[in-house]
């Protein structure tokens, strides 16, 4: 059984949902059109990675989410991608929306802000996972920084095929992304998609990097440093036959 991803490798313009919209609504449709049944936009990804939360944060039924799930119902497929959102408690938090076909609507809060980048003091932290099984494949979704904590990888690995992380990762640690990607894959045995923007935001630049590693570790798909589309079929089969071929879960002691 297998699902076909296709991740979005965009750039953002800054604070402008309305501008993102208009130039992600094509990107969407090419996705579509080579038979993307889950399509990954990028973290933030009609804002950039703003602090400025006072100013950008959405509800919960606002732009963003409402562009996402148009885009679901209208195509029929999953789509997911991050926002800055303000939940009922007042308080602001990096928001992983996940839409399917019918509209209906998954979230995830970001576990780990970036202290690097004082997210912690614009952002609230999320304390639950989120895994969610599409088309028979269980994806487990995480944000960015999240990437660098393998212990919410390694807990969540057993019940998980595809890991899914947008991202907003610059260009001067880029090393670190692309090491990180294979490290979950190989550690736990599962796919790694990470979809990274480019471009210019905040006086960052980001350089992509995107991809899809496989549980073994090896790259199926990945991008550099434009925009592209990253279409390839994950196979849960492949999982299973991975974690029996090569069995390390019965050795991990947590």
């Amino acid at each position: 059984m297998s699902l076909r991803v296709a991740a979005l490798q965009h750039d953002i313009v800054w604070e402008d949902p309305d501008s993102n919209f208009q130039r992600l609504t094509p990107q969407i449709e090419s996705a579509v059109a080579a038979g993307g049944q889950l399509v990954v936009l990028s973290e933030m990804f009609s804002t950039g990675f703003t602090m400025n939360s006072a100013k950008c944060a959405e509800a919960l039924d606002g732009a963003s989410h409402e562009f996402l799930s148009m885009q679901a119902v209208k195509h029929q497929i999953w789509i997911t991608g991050s926002v800055p959102m303000r939940w009922e408690d007042g308080i602001a938090y990096n928001t992983l929306n996940l839409v399917a076909p019918n509209g209906d609507t998954h979230r995830y809060k970001k576990i780990h802000p970036f202290t690097f980048s004082t997210e912690p003091e614009n952002y609230g932290s999320g304390t639950e996972f989120l895994q969610v099984d599409i088309e028979g494949t269980r994806i487990t979704f995480f944000i960015c920084y999240d990437l660098r904590f393998a212990d919410e990888f390694w807990q969540t690995a057993q019940s998980t095929d595809l890991f899914v992380i947008p991202a907003n990762w610059p260009a001067g640690r880029r090393m670190h992304w692309r090491t990180l990607l294979q490290a979950r894959a190989i550690e736990n045995q599962a796919y790694v998609l990470g979809v990274n923007r480019v471009g210019e935001g905040d006086g960052l630049s980001y350089a992509g990097d995107s991809a899809l590693i496989d549980p073994w570790g090896e790259t199926i798909a990945s991008g550099i440093s434009d925009e592209t589309l990253l279409i390839a079929d994950v196979d849960v089969e492949v999982v299973k036959q991975t974690r029996t071929t090569f069995p390390v879960f019965q050795d991990r002691r947590n």
